[in-house]
């Protein structure tokens, strides 16, 4: 597919993945008792682009959606939140996909997807533009997107080759949804994936299902042993263990005012690690900023909602006053 003219410049990080219209619940409580849900916006990779976007990094995005209002809607928010979408495009006869959240009292909850027939289905190896790649300094992937179908491997590793022909920074996380595959396909798929990976932003849970180690040290040693240059622990309310360059650091978890929905806090947290990196931060710094985004995340509802931008991670800080009225 062309690029449009409108988006001709560099992106610091592109991703791959698909999205989905997101009803959250009025109430918390099962499913079945719900009556009332809000449209929302959501998908992993999405909300990575969304929340580095925010933070003031140019994001691409690659994907397909549905012919219908789903579809418009969602491509028009990702043009809103300033994302390169000259790689979205709109198909006919796959329906833009769904999801609808179950809210906890404490925050935590399910999803229920409805997104057999995806439209990423429709796109192919040969439909990505390396003149794309080509002009980006980091490709960001997940495990949701080749759990969607057959095709997705397939595009998945064809990006991969094209982010190593143009020197691109790969970063991965594993993100497994069990609702979509089983714990010995996604382990077969996504440990294909990690000799290529540079950042690797993982839950110890999904480091288990992919090479057998849920210890952070036995991760990092293996992540080692693959090349891996950045390692990072994801430990939720317990912080995160970063590994970089011979050094690894355990960094307390920032407590948040409240826990509303936990739903993506893990992209906040990867976008905040990604904007680290890319500016030259420690890691010490960069796990610490990155945990912040987190806290800040998990305080909203919604799925990228609560995913700040820079001067409010700043005001989180107390690095800059802020000023209510």
């Amino acid at each position: 597919m062309k690029r449009d003219l409108e988006v001709a410049r560099l992106n610091d990080v592109i991703t791959i993945g698909e999205a989905m219209i997101t009803f959250n619940p009025e109430s918390t409580g099962p499913l079945k008792f719900i009556n009332r849900f809000e449209k929302k916006v959501g998908g992993a990779e999405l909300n990575l682009a969304i929340g580095v976007s925010r933070l003031g990094l140019k994001a691409g995005w690659i994907s397909r959606l549905g012919n219908d209002e789903f579809g418009k809607y969602i491509k028009t928010f990702a043009r809103g939140e300033g994302i390169d979408v000259s790689q979205v495009a709109h198909v006919n006869g796959y329906p833009t996909s769904l999801n609808f959240k179950e809210i906890r009292e404490d925050g935590s909850g399910k999803t229920f997807y409805y997104r057999n027939q995806s439209p990423t289905l429709t796109l192919g190896p040969t439909d990505l533009d390396e003149v794309f790649f080509k002009q980006a300094k980091i490709l960001h992937l997940t495990g949701i997107y080749p759990a969607i179908g057959e095709i997705n491997k397939q595009v998945i590793f064809k990006a991969i080759d094209l982010a190593k022909k143009h020197s691109l920074k790969i970063s991965f996380d594993p993100n497994i949804r069990l609702r979509m595959w089983s714990k010995e396909e996604a382990s077969k798929v996504l440990y294909e994936i990690l000799p290529h990976v540079d950042i690797l932003l993982a839950g110890a849970e999904e480091m288990d299902i992919i090479i057998g180690e849920k210890d952070p040290d036995r991760i990092i040693e293996k992540a080692k042993e693959l090349g891996i240059s950045y390692v990072a622990i994801k430990q939720g309310d317990k912080g995160s263990v970063g590994y970089h360059d011979g050094e690894t650091i355990l960094s307390p978890a920032i407590k948040a005012s409240k826990v509303a929905d936990t739903v993506g806090a893990g992209d906040g947290f990867n976008a905040g690690f990604l904007y680290g990196i890319i500016n030259g931060w420690t890691l010490d710094k960069t796990l610490h900023f990155a945990n912040t985004i987190g806290s800040m995340v998990v305080s909203v509802l919604g799925d990228n909602e609560g995913l700040p931008y820079y001067e409010d991670i700043q005001e989180k800080l107390g690095e800059i006053e802020a000023i209510e009225r």
